[in-house]
């Protein structure tokens, strides 16, 4: 396998399990500089050494966080700017859905804290390393779910009423708006912003708990064996971090390495502009009470 990412500096959130792992693995076989996040330490050591035997690239690292805490995001993203001054690929992947809805610890629903926050804490708290170095790339998880998603800015950040995979549908929604704005203010430098949905993957589907009930638990079984491999799920984050072909792309929702046309407030502007605003409000609120 060619050597083609020697020098390039990426980070991947979620590496530990499913499609993350398996870019993880390309990106380390490749030559990257890559640091992994995540949130057991014992597990993502044991993947980290994995990915070192797997690739024999000794530039490979961890990094430890709470993605359902903005403050440990915070401080993790200064952790990473004292080893590195450039950021060529940062990837948004981590996330979890759950059967029912359950406050976060920074008092925030907690799919949406982990599945669109923690994406824009991190990616915000790394902006300036990702605007200076020379084409660096944002690739960020949505799903095709973001068809079913409803953003209500007034509800949703607090809110625990619904249901678990509604609630999903709804971050997966706020992936792409964020991809969009984000691209938005990347106006003016080479750095792009793009996001994709993997389809469906045979893996085991959020960290901090996957049971969605014995209704969808039956029909996730049903459909497996019909379900992607993480490695074939991977393919589009891989294609929209690495190649030459996506480098044109900007703040698009991709699907099996084409641009997608998402759902209707996926593509309302004032939407988007307005949920940044608010991320950045929830954000720094949360971070200002951990302190």
């Amino acid at each position: 396998m060619t050597e083609d990412l020697v020098g390039k500096v990426i980070l991947v959130t979620g590496a530990t399990d499913g499609i993350g792992k398996a870019a993880a693995t390309e990106f380390a076989r490749r030559g990257a500089t890559l640091t992994i996040v995540g949130r057991n330490k014992e597990k993502t050591a044991r993947v980290l050494a994995e990915l070192k035997q797997a690739s024999d690239n000794p530039n490979l690292d961890l990094l430890i966080c709470d993605l359902s805490r903005m403050a440990d995001i915070k401080r993790a993203a200064e952790e990473f700017k004292t080893k590195h001054d450039r950021l060529d690929v940062l990837v948004n992947n981590a996330g979890a859905t759950f059967k029912a809805l359950v406050k976060g610890p920074d008092g925030l629903e907690l799919t949406f804290a982990l599945n669109h926050l923690a994406y824009f804490q991190l990616t915000t708290s790394l902006l300036d390393l990702i605007r200076k170095t020379p084409g660096a790339r944002v690739v960020s998880t949505s799903s095709s779910m973001q068809a079913r998603g409803k953003l209500d800015l007034e509800k949703t950040p607090a809110s625990l009423e619904g249901s678990g995979p509604n609630a999903y549908a709804t971050s997966k929604l706020a992936n792409i708006l964020f991809t969009k704005e984000l691209q938005r203010r990347l106006s003016g430098t080479t750095a792009t912003a793009n996001c994709f949905e993997p389809g469906m993957v045979r893996t085991q589907f959020g960290g901090f708990g996957s049971d969605q009930g014995l209704l969808l638990n039956v029909v996730y079984a049903l459909a497996k064996p019909f379900s992607s491999t993480p490695e074939q799920g991977a393919d589009s984050l891989i294609w929209l971090a690495t190649s030459p072909e996506a480098a044109s792309l900007k703040g698009e929702y991709v699907s099996k390495r084409r641009p997608a046309t998402p759902q209707r407030q996926a593509l309302d502007p004032k939407l988007a502009a307005d949920l940044w605003t608010l991320s950045e409000k929830l954000c720094a609120e949360a971070v200002a009470r951990a302190a």
